[in-house]
């Protein structure tokens, strides 16, 4: 099972804060929007106000000017200020002007003005002053601003809460998605609460698990059914190739019948591990000595070193007076080199390195060589590389070298990368900068 990495938080902004600044950004918008409505009302109805008291104001005064001849308090005949537009008025009736000037410290005002006695007779007018309340209004929007600011503060908070509530719900989904993904279909995220679209995308995402896991059930029992079925009409082919008459037809028969039964054994122990059927043996066994003991089975060429025992070697050989050099290239430590002692399944193991090494010869070029320094096994060749899809993907199984069959490499790596999970190690592939394929394989501390 390929371990599940989540993206690294540098690299994605968190829907929480997408939420919170989307909720900020209504939040100011609403705020504005209210504030500007509101002030443009306020204005208006300041104005409509001033009007209809300058309008009030001139009637009183020209009425008190027509009964007693004196003029009321704020009123005036043909003042310096009065707006040209009501300066030369074209009837007798009264009207009202917007002055926008702000002089002797009397700011925008409205004026009302009337003659007092018909066509060409003074023109009483009145000024109604709007400093006062147009005062009230910057007050009035600066209560605005600080209310939008402190309903902003408590949004945003809130905003963050519930979308946290929401994020952390549906990383629980992408959790889940993202393990069965990587190879655990017992993953399931459960019910959630809301009953909303989060909660429909969790079931979704169970059934669409369970399903899988059905599948992927009935195809490894139907591959274990058909390997165990095939064993024994295997094996009894192999015993009837004793019977054939020795020869070049004999040894043909018998090299395919060999593979045949290569082939079903490793179908039956990729099914068990499939199954998880497997367990480790742990016994403590020196680590190079059983890398050698597994790359000689294979009887396939490939140099051994051993970190701890080419040192060895090298100090021996100084002591007694020679090259501190190896005497030739086979030479690379000492033949009897144990290496470090490490609790694992031996047997497992020299799975996993006879895997590595005759995928090496197979797939790759000689030289092969076999590097063990501590923990850590490096099985190397100088060939063409795994191919880029398989470092993606991982190995896929059935997939060979052969042109005609596709690139890949066959079952050899999938049981190799198996085995190692069983052992609790990790089996990396890359290639190397120079050229060739690098299979790296650590075991876990004891």
């Amino acid at each position: 099972m390929r371990p599940y990495h989540r993206l690294p938080r540098p690299d994605r902004v968190s829907l929480r804060w997408k939420i919170a600044a989307l909720a900020a950004a209504t939040a100011c918008l609403v705020a504005a929007a209210v504030g500007v409505l509101v002030h443009l009302w306020t204005a208006s109805d300041i104005r409509g106000r001033a009007q209809m008291r300058a309008f009030n104001g001139v009637y009183s005064a020209v009425d008190t000017y027509r009964r007693t001849g004196a003029l009321a308090d704020g009123a005036a005949l043909d003042p310096a200020g009065l707006p040209g537009v009501l300066r030369e008025p074209a009837d007798d009736k009264r009207h009202t002007a917007y002055d926008g000037r702000t002089e002797d410290n009397v700011g925008p005002s409205v004026w009302g003005a009337q003659r007092v006695a018909g066509p060409g007779s003074p023109v009483l007018a009145v000024q109604v002053n709007m400093s006062p309340e147009l005062h009230d209004l910057r007050r009035l929007d600066m209560s605005m601003a600080v209310a939008s600011l402190v309903s902003l503060a408590a949004a945003v908070p809130l905003a963050a809460y519930g979308a946290g509530l929401l994020g952390r719900r549906l990383r629980r989904v992408s959790e889940t998605a993202g393990r069965i993904s990587a190879g655990d279909l017992d993953a399931r995220t459960g019910p959630t609460k809301g009953g909303d679209e989060v909660a429909e995308i969790a079931a979704t995402v169970d059934l669409m698990a369970d399903s899988l896991g059905r599948r992927l059930r009935t195809e490894r029992r139907f591959t274990a059914d058909v390997a165990h079925e095939l064993r024994t009409p295997v094996g009894g082919l192999l015993a009837a190739t004793d019977l054939l008459p020795a020869g070049e037809t004999e040894d043909l028969v018998r090299s395919r019948v060999r593979d045949l039964r290569g082939l079903v054994e490793d179908l039956l122990e990729i099914s068990r591990l499939d199954a998880g059927a497997e367990h480790p043996v742990r016994a403590h066994v020196p680590l190079g000595a059983v890398v050698r003991e597994a790359v000689a089975r294979t009887g396939f060429e490939a140099s051994v070193t051993v970190a701890g025992a080419r040192d060895t070697a090298a100090a021996r050989r100084a002591e007694a007076g020679g090259t501190a050099e190896p005497d030739g290239p086979g030479e690379s430590a000492e033949p009897d080199g144990p290496g470090e002692t490490v609790e694992t399944d031996p047997r497992r193991l020299e799975r996993i390195v006879g895997n590595l090494v005759v995928n090496a010869h197979r797939h790759g070029d000689a030289p092969v060589e076999v590097t063990v320094e501590g923990r850590t096994v490096v099985v190397r060749d100088h060939g063409p590389g795994f191919p880029p899809d398989l470092l993606l993907e991982g190995p896929r199984r059935f997939h060979t070298g052969a042109a005609e069959r596709g690139s890949g490499h066959g079952l050899g790596l999938t049981i190799a990368l198996g085995q190692a999970r069983v052992l609790g190690a990790e089996l990396r592939l890359d290639n190397a900068p120079d050229g060739g394929a690098v299979a790296t394989l650590r075991l876990p501390p004891s």
